[in-house]
């Protein structure tokens, strides 16, 4: 539930990506990125 949420956050209201990479017994990297500027849709 909690990787739900975090989707939610960072890609639908902030329009940025989330990535998980995971490798058997090495461990796993999470991969955030939030654009500096948000886009405004004025339409």
């Amino acid at each position: 539930m909690g990787m739900s949420i975090s989707y939610q956050i960072i890609a639908d209201k902030h329009h940025g990506k989330l990535e998980c990479f995971s490798v058997l017994g090495q461990g796993t990297e999470f991969c955030i990125q939030i654009p500096v500027q948000q886009v405004v849709d004025l339409t």
